[in-house]
């Protein structure tokens, strides 16, 4: 007798035990299809849950909501898309949501991207369309709640990898970005900007010019001083990449027609810095354009290797050209 109560102690011990090791180590039942489930902005854990019972991924939502409970998962779960499928078990679906896995996009942004390059990248990934980052990026309300005082967001979005959530708000990752150049355009460099009497529109106009100019990193500081020259003796700018910016691609080659070409931002036709930068530059470019080397140059001309050189009158600028074009290094 006494053992028919030890047998029936341990069944009634055991049925628990197996019942929820069924419900959590069973493969779901959606067979071996591939499912994104999302897990909106604002969703408590029970409403979450719900979402995984109607997709077929949990079969008791009670242990999950208890599971929940247990591991601190229903103050902090992570909105977003997640990626299951039919061979991953209850409990596989909950380490999932516990760690947060949810879809992400890399996008990167490199420096001297400008604003179309940046567009065709986020729209090539889904992240939102040409149409909408194209809105956005010169909305002058958005512009407005972002500090961003210039005509659009080019270069206000700093480049680096950004890892992008499946089906984040435009406006979000937009300001994400505008977020991250604030962060590196830090304390020290706003005060040498207002040293030298600049504001930040300025100071990132000059450093997309600089960024695209410079090849090499210790030419930026250079290029930076011939533009300040220019700048402090009532030169125009003359930079060649302000000539096609809003007319065609910068990876096109730049003709005598497009350094004519009347335009709000080409510097052979207008004096002074354009109203706002060409593309995103990056920290040594921002860098180099608070603080300019030292020397008197006010031209420059590539050497087709990377490196350009430099020159403090007309003359000697216009004798290397012609050395160039020969074949010779200018001496």
């Amino acid at each position: 007798m006494k053992n028919n109560i030890k047998i029936i102690i341990a069944i009634l011990f055991l049925l628990p035990v197996m019942y929820v090791s069924m419900q959590l180590f069973a493969p779901s039942d959606i067979g071996h299809l591939q499912l994104e489930v999302e897990i909106p902005e604002g969703a408590t854990y029970k409403q979450a849950v719900n979402i995984l019972y109607k997709n077929n991924l949990i079969r008791d939502k009670n242990i999950f909501i208890a599971l929940g409970k247990l591991s601190g998962l229903d103050r902090k779960i992570r909105y977003g898309y997640y990626s299951f499928w039919g061979t991953m078990s209850p409990f596989q679906v909950f380490k999932r949501l516990k760690e947060g896995k949810i879809i992400e996009y890399d996008v990167t942004i490199v420096e001297g991207d400008s604003l179309r390059e940046i567009g065709d990248k986020l729209a090539g990934n889904k992240i939102m369309s040409i149409e909408v980052f194209n809105r956005l990026t010169r909305d002058r309300d958005f512009l407005k709640s972002l500090e961003v005082d210039a005509p659009s967001m080019e270069g206000y979005i700093f480049p680096q990898t950004y890892r992008i959530p499946k089906g984040v708000n435009a406006k979000t990752v937009l300001k994400g970005m505008v977020n991250m150049l604030r962060k590196e355009y830090t304390d020290k460099l706003r005060e040498r900007m207002k040293e030298i009497g600049w504001n930040e529109n300025e100071v990132l106009t000059l450093a997309s010019i600089i960024e695209k100019e410079a090849v090499v990193d210790d030419e930026r500081t250079i290029i930076s001083a011939v533009y300040h020259n220019r700048i402090n003796n009532g030169m125009p700018l003359q930079a060649d990449p302000t000539s096609i910016y809003g007319v065609k691609s910068s990876k096109l080659k730049i003709t005598r027609n497009d350094l004519k070409k009347k335009t709000d931002y080409n510097t052979y036709v207008i004096k002074g810095l354009p109203p706002g930068p060409i593309s995103c530059p990056g920290i040594k470019s921002i860098t180099a354009a608070l603080y300019p080397a030292k020397v008197p140059y006010l031209y420059f001309v590539s050497q087709k290797n990377g490196k350009h050189y430099f020159s403090k009158t007309l003359n000697e600028h216009m004798a290397a050209i012609r050395r160039i074009r020969s074949g010779s290094a200018p001496g």
